[in-house]
């Protein structure tokens, strides 16, 4: 009984959310580009010419993973060739998460075959709508095994795969981002010795293997959209993912959201915030966190 109550509580949860104005509710929507607050309906409307969508979240911030279910829906509702690809799940779990979209197992069994993350109940909104709609989700990210690898040995260490192992994988050999990304991710380590650039290139394996997933849709799917969730410092500053994926499709139009808990949430100083994305999303530091 719990269960069942807790569960209607999820449901009902965003629906509470996004009742609420926009001005008053807890989030905010930022247009960096046109210097205003702006609504879901809004955001979702300038997407007419965005091929790809980057949402940057928090992974443990629950508004912000309710706010990528309603975008989702809206994004299907203007454009019904979008897809969803995800950080969450991995490449070589794809046979598994189709199973599960197409009826053919259980949810018991997707959960634990396609290895979902621990918090998978913010995001599965997601994952049933694009069953209930028949919608494809793409598993975007490399297998922990893998990344591994590239840890403990280098990006090189991937050549010795077997051949049916790296068809999971970009192409090699993979870039290694210099400048700004560099610099921000020696920051967010505080400086320290990076292991001989092995953590460095597991981070910039992660971006070209979600990159490649996208690239690999789109190619096969002519004027669909996506909708991409990962960590926001995998597309913050157009930077990671989202600069990997330019370099494979360059013509793309692609924008993208940084999603946030703030503490400064009831004014948010925007001018700090704009250069991080196309949008800023701003969550209440209030809202309990997922883990």
């Amino acid at each position: 009984m719990k269960k069942i109550l807790l569960f209607a509580l999820v449901l009902l949860a965003p629906a509470a959310l996004f009742a609420q104005d926009t001005q008053t509710a807890n989030y905010k929507i930022y247009d960096s580009k046109k210097a205003k607050l702006v609504t879901l309906d809004e955001l979702v409307a300038s997407l007419k010419n965005t091929d790809v969508l980057f949402f940057g979240e928090e992974h443990n911030d629950s508004t912000g993973h309710a706010l990528e279910a309603e975008i989702y829906k809206k994004m299907f509702a203007a454009f019904p060739k979008t897809a969803l690809t995800l950080e969450m799940f991995h490449t070589d779990v794809q046979p598994v998460i189709d199973e599960y979209l197409s009826g053919c197992i259980s949810e018991k069994n997707f959960i634990k075959e396609a290895r979902a993350w621990n918090n998978y109940n913010d995001y599965k909104p997601l994952i049933e709508f694009a069953k209930a709609n028949k919608l494809p989700v793409i598993g975007g990210n490399a297998a922990a095994r893998y990344s591994n690898m590239v840890s403990r040995s280098g990006l090189t260490a991937l050549k010795a795969l077997p051949e049916a192992s790296r068809a999971f994988l970009p192409p090699l050999s993979i870039d290694t981002a210099t400048g700004r990304y560099y610099d921000k991710f020696n920051e967010t380590l505080g400086g320290h010795s990076m292991g001989s650039m092995k953590i460095y290139q597991t981070q910039n394996f992660w971006d070209a293997t979600m990159a490649w997933s996208i690239a690999t849709y789109l190619k096969k799917n002519k004027n669909a959209k996506v909708l991409q969730l990962n960590g926001r410092f995998h597309s913050d500053e157009q930077l990671g993912t989202l600069a990997q994926l330019k370099k494979l499709l360059p013509k793309l139009s692609i924008s993208n959201i940084s999603c946030f808990s703030a503490e400064d949430f009831k004014q948010p100083d925007w001018e700090k915030y704009k250069y991080l994305g196309d949008y800023i999303i701003v969550t209440d530091p209030g809202i309990k966190r997922t883990f």
